[in-house]
């Protein structure tokens, strides 16, 4: 049985949460320690999951229910 992660099991590989990326002034690409300066969304067979560096989805402001209830 496989042991399932914080965020699931099915992540698609991206060097801008990648272990051994770190994101470049210019935001759109990653300085990568193994493949030089990469684009964003590339990914290579050296790819490590790093979770500290995944940035979240913005969570929809969803409106208190009590207000619409007059």
């Amino acid at each position: 049985m496989a042991k399932k992660s914080y965020f699931g099991n099915r992540i698609s590989p991206s060097c801008s949460y990648c272990l051994f990326g770190n994101r470049s002034r210019e935001g759109n690409k990653v300085l990568c320690e193994k493949q030089g300066l990469v684009d964003a969304d590339y990914s290579c067979k050296k790819w490590v999951y790093d979770p500290i560096k995944r940035v979240p989805k913005k969570q929809l402001n969803i409106p208190n229910q009590e207000d619409d209830v007059i």
